[in-house]
């Protein structure tokens, strides 16, 4: 806005700052508003944001009077100046402040709503999350649940049905599943612009899982349907195998007996045939080999599960009788080849064969060798022992040619003569004919040697080959499982990990629930360190057993590994993070009280926890809260209060309600302390366990008086106040004790419920206290009117003859117990007069009296009244008591009554026939019977001279002395001590140590009164004007009064004359002795008729005698 129109129209200044205000409050909310952010699914965080969104529009709508006045002040601007510039100005910044409004207005609702919508499906989300879940258990629950079984038709025919079962239950439940993502899916799509991870990664989770689950049972269903294939048909193909057995048996012998005939290696032709059909039958010997393994391996399988039936037995038979068959027919097969090659070219065909197999035994050791190394996973493994299981049935299948063709090489060797052998072995130079069978013998020999050294070779390489694969399986099994469950419960964490919110995004009051659940976390997450490095062993194992880890299995661990690390990162750095952030704005931080104070203030606090303020545009700081100055500041209206109890009093009560302890109760006090534990009076408290108490007792008063209490205002005044009156130099730190005296005291409770739990903080377990825990209290006591500048008021700060009174009045009883405590305090001691003066003032505040002051001419009276007991039909008001303001033939000195409730009738007749008997005292009667309101307290302060004392008793020693005939003493400060020669000398030693004692009492006093100078000077200015006041008023005992505060135990022809004579007390003027004890000039009759009167019309209120006891009521 132009400054020539600030200038032109002066008004505009205002309207321009307060609406400046309003559009940057409504800006900030705005933006306040579109960054929150929540986590979708989190039921209790979308109802923390739904109340915090109704915390706002309430805050909103509290500030719509705000606005109104604005366009209120706005159309007044518009009407009175005629400045066609500012008229515009005004019309357009109301109508775009209206729009901001109306705007975060319908964002408010708009979020509102969403949030309300949110709630809604976030919960038909859980819902059906959980009926998944529950659904999810169930399936894995019966495929936990599955076992091996017996290998029967019916019991694979029972599993393939509770399978198909199964399957129709995954349909079913499918549905349950497609509903959790489809509700998923809704709430990714519909609030995106909030933090949607828990959401996804829980359906995430939720479909893996459910795949797995399908894969399994798919998987599961097709292994039984096969097997219920192979176990129907196994019968047929035994059948069918045992029949072709039969027939191969047959061909078997002929070919045998064939082989056997005589003459014939001399029919080379019928050799061919017979090697032929040999061939024949070998080659349906190989093709049926598998069936016969395959019937093998499924027979055992069958007989395990029918262990201990018949059909057992049955069985076993025909596979006996089936293995006997098969391995006859090989061996006649084997026999039948040795026959037909031992009949053609002996030796040369064994020399073939030998070598066949040599170089078949060396193809398939570089086959075994082949096979390694060792796969790095569980499927590869699992591969080469499917292989090398091939590999062993071809080395069986092999064994007994082999086997057989040794046999033929040996018993050829032993059969042929060497003259045989020449003539089969020809060399191309001639040679002995012994030499020439030793080379066949050889040669055939060592080849024989070799098979056999191969075959044994080949036979150990392939066991330590199946060995090494047994235990890759076994230690890749037990890798794989420690993986999965690893990666489960990694994954479990990180589902929780997942859902974390942002520190920065949650609410103050949750850091320590968010603290405690990823504490949890951590506890539960530290096992899966033993997990890791079980699976780390593990595979370390592989690898001292040569087993290189495949990519994939390597690439498994790493990322274990690095979840794992990242997941113990995340959740230390979380921690770390939470605690960061409940020390800078946790309760235990005071951040929560930086909103005690407006700009330009900021609150910061010192290394010692106690805050300070710092004012920006002043570039000053202070210790004091802005608001505590101003308290005190307002605090200097009362000082024309005449009366010091009184002008203490109000202080304190305007102090109490500006802290709200007017609302505290004594029981929820007490819950507070017992609920921090603060039983140990002696303990220091530091700020932090003071706010803490202080935090717990604002809660409970906001809770009950919502609209009352503002808790960081009242916390930090209340700390704040607590410093001033018990740690001035600002440590830090503050006494149990005091601080539950200072809190107790402003609380509101009865009186003597008050000095009952005072007395019980400083008694000892049996009930008793003595002087050092009295002088603990009263001391803690003092110092609250101390703070306000009122202490030399009542007595000063040296309690220690408030406590020689206490024990005096018990007659110097070592220990007091709290009934005389309570009646000590009734009297209202000189050092405590200030509280329940207090508890009146506090009484007296809401009371209405129908009467009128004759001064002032206030009708009702509010507050105290103040009724003359020397003038019929002659009241005042407190206002015009406390200024000490008369009315024209009224005497201050004159007697006067207090009330600070209404009077009933029977008070009134009560003080009409004192006003009556007043009538004829004379003012010598007044003068000469003052009455004190308080129990006095002897004291510096008071008026007695401890130096006179002294004096005294010097001056009697010496007269002492002199008496005796000894030399005059030395003045005290010369007197030095001397070595006793006699009783006499000790008893002068003796006495000059009193005298010191004396003299270092009098200075620790003096001291007091330097104390109390400075609170004597602040209300010098007040002193001022009472001085100038008339002296009719103004005199006491004929001397000028010098303050109302240090004139307590004063009660003359200057003040009225009250029992507690600056109205301590609600009180009368005089006792009934007073009342009953004749003046000088009045007639015995007329002192009859005032007895009768007395007698008829008791006192019921006031008070008659300093010990009396009044009406109490509760502040």
């Amino acid at each position: 806005m132009p400054s020539s129109l600030m200038l032109e129209v002066p008004a505009l200044a205002d309207f321009n700052r307060a609406w400046t205000e309003l559009t940057e409050w409504l800006s900030l909310l705005d933006r306040v508003i579109k960054s929150q952010r929540v986590m979708v699914g989190d039921l209790e965080d979308i109802n923390e944001m739904i109340i915090k969104q109704k915390a706002t529009l309430q805050d909103l709508e509290q500030r719509r009077p705000q606005l109104e006045e604005l366009i209120t002040a706005a159309q007044n601007l518009k009407n009175k100046t005629s400045n066609q510039e500012a008229r515009t100005i005004i019309t357009d910044r109301i109508e775009r402040i209206q729009n901001q409004w109306d705007e975060v207005q319908e964002h408010l609702q708009n979020r509102r709503q969403q949030l309300n919508e949110m709630l809604k499906d976030s919960t038909q989300w859980l819902e059906a999350k959980e009926e998944a879940e529950q659904v999810l258990g169930q399936a894995r629950a019966k495929l936990e649940s599955w076992k091996e079984g017996p290998y029967t038709i019916d019991a694979i025919q029972k599993k393939i049905t509770e399978t198909k079962q199964l399957t129709k239950d995954l349909h079913q439940w499918q549905i349950n599943v497609d509903v959790a993502n489809d509700l998923a899916l809704k709430l990714l799509r519909d609030y995106s612009a909030d933090d949607t991870r828990k959401v996804h990664m829980i359906t995430e989770n939720i479909n893996a899982s459910w795949g797995s689950i399908q894969k399994r049972v798919s998987e599961r269903e097709a292994a039984l349907e096969e097997t219920h294939r192979l176990l129907q048909q196994f019968p047929l193909d035994l059948e069918k195998f045992l029949a072709w057995l039969t027939e191969a048996e047959t061909t078997a012998n002929v070919l045998q007996d064939a082989t056997h005939k005589e003459r014939l290696l001399e029919n080379s032709k019928g050799v061919k045939e017979l090697m032929k059909q040999w061939q024949d039958l070998q080659g349906e010997i190989e093709a049926h080999t598998d069936i016969y393994h395959n019937l093998d391996e499924n027979s055992q399988r069958i007989l395990r599960s029918l262990e201990g039936s018949d059909d057992a037995v049955l069985l076993q038979r025909r596979l006996d009788n089936m293995n006997f068959k098969w391995s006859e027919l090989r061996k006649k097969s084997l026999n039948i080849r040795s026959h037909l090659e031992a009949s053609s070219d002996q030796w040369k065909r064994l020399h073939l064969s030998l070598q066949e197999l040599l170089v078949w035994l060396q193809l398939k050791d570089d086959e075994l060798s082949r096979q390694a190394p060792i796969g790095g996973d569980f499927p590869a493994v699992q591969k080469q022992n499917d292989v090398h299981r091939a590999f062993k049935r071809e080395l069986k299948t092999k064994e007994p040619v082999i086997m057989s063709t040794l046999e033929t090489v040996r018993i050829f060797l032993t059969e042929q003569p060497l003259e045989g052998l020449e003539k089969l072995y020809q060399e191309p130079r001639e040679l002995p004919p012994e030499e020439r069978a030793q080379n066949v013998t050889r040669l055939l020999r060592k080849q024989a040697e070799e098979v056999n050294t191969e075959w044994e070779k080949l036979n150990l390489h392939s066991a330590d080959w199946q060995r090494k694969i047994d235990e890759a399986l076994k230690r890749l099994q037990e890798l794989q499982e420690a993986t999965d469950e690893l990666d489960l419960k990694l994954r479990q964490a990180e589902v929780i990990k997942g859902s974390w919110q942002p520190v920065g995004d949650l609410l103050i009051d949750s850091l320590q629930d968010h603290l405690e659940k990823v504490k949890a976390l951590r506890g539960e997450v530290a096992p899966l360190r033993e997990n890791v490095g079980h699976v780390n062993d593990l595979a370390r194992q592989l690898s001292t057993l040569g087993i290189q880890l495949s990519p994939y299995n390597l690439s498994t661990l790493e990322d274990l590994n690095t979840r794992w690390k990242l997941l113990q990162v995340a959740v230390e750095d979380r921690v770390r993070q939470l605690h960061e952030a409940h020390r800078d704005f946790g309760p235990a931080s005071q951040h929560f009280l930086s909103t005690s104070v407006q700009g330009p203030w900021e609150r910061a606090i010192s290394p010692n926890k106690v805050p300070y303020y710092i004012n920006h545009e002043t570039q000053t700081t202070c210790w004091d809260h802005p608001k505590m100055t101003e308290l005190y500041q307002s605090l200097a209206d009362l000082n024309n209060v005449r009366f010091s109890a009184y002008r203490t009093a109000m202080k304190l009560r305007r102090l109490q309600k500006a802290l709200c302890l007017d609302l505290l109760s004594l029981s929820a006090a007490c819950d507070a302390l017992d609920q921090h534990n603060l039983k140990q009076n002696d303990q220091p408290m530091d700020i932090l366990q003071i706010i803490n108490c202080l935090t717990t007792i604002y809660d409970r008063l906001e809770q009950e008086h919502n609209n009352l209490v503002n808790v960081p205002l009242c916390v930090d005044m209340c700390l704040n106040w607590l410093l001033n009156v018990y740690d001035t130099g600002r440590t830090g730190r503050i006494r149990v004790l005091s601080f539950k005296t200072g809190i107790v005291s402003l609380c509101k409770a009865h009186l003597e419920d008050k000095y009952r739990y005072l007395f019980k903080q400083v008694a000892s377990s049996t009930g008793f206290c003595d002087q050092r825990r009295l002088g603990l209290l009263l001391h803690d006591s003092i110092q609250i009117p101390r703070q306000l500048g009122e202490v030399a008021s009542f007595g000063g700060s040296n309690i220690e003859p408030s406590v020689r009174s206490c024990f005096q009045f018990a007659n110097n009883k070592p220990e007091i117990e709290a009934a005389l405590f309570l009646d000590w305090m009734r009297l209202e001691p000189q050092s405590m007069v200030w509280l329940p003066v207090l508890h009146r003032v506090a009484a007296a505040e809401t009371a209405k009296h129908q009467a009128k002051c004759n001064i002032c001419k206030e009708c009702p009276i509010i507050g105290f009244r103040y009724r003359s007991l020397k003038h019929f039909n002659y009241d005042i008001c407190q206002s015009c008591f406390f200024s000490g303001r008369v009315a024209k033939g009224h005497k201050m000195h004159y007697p006067m009554v207090e009330y600070c409730t209404p009077t009933t009738s029977g008070e009134d007749v009560r003080d009409f026939a004192k006003v009556l008997k007043n009538k004829f005292r004379t003012k010598r009667y007044f003068a000469k019977h003052p009455r004190m309101g308080y129990l006095p307290v002897q004291t510096v302060l008071e008026g007695d001279n401890m130096e006179t004392n002294l004096q005294a008793e010097y001056d009697r020693l010496k007269q002492q002395h002199e008496h005796k005939g000894l030399s005059p003493l030395p003045s005290p400060p010369e007197m030095m001590p001397t070595s006793p020669q006699s009783p006499r000398d000790a008893e002068l030693i003796a006495e000059a140590k009193l005298l010191r004692q004396h003299k270092g009492r009098l200075e620790a006093r003096m001291q007091i009164l330097e104390d109390h100078n400075k609170q004597l000077e602040s209300q010098l200015h007040r002193l001022r004007q009472l001085l100038e006041q008339p002296q009719a008023e103004a005199k006491v005992n004929g001397t000028t009064v010098s303050s109302p505060s240090t004139s307590l135990q004063r009660s003359d022809s200057s003040q009225p004359m009250l029992l507690r004579v600056v109205g301590s007390q609600t009180s009368e003027s005089m006792g009934e002795e007073d009342l009953l004890s004749p003046p000088q000039d009045s007639s015995t009759g007329l002192e009859e008729v005032m007895e009768q009167l007395n007698n008829s019309f008791p006192s019921s209120r006031g008070r008659n005698t300093p010990g009396k006891p009044m009406r109490e009521d509760t502040m």
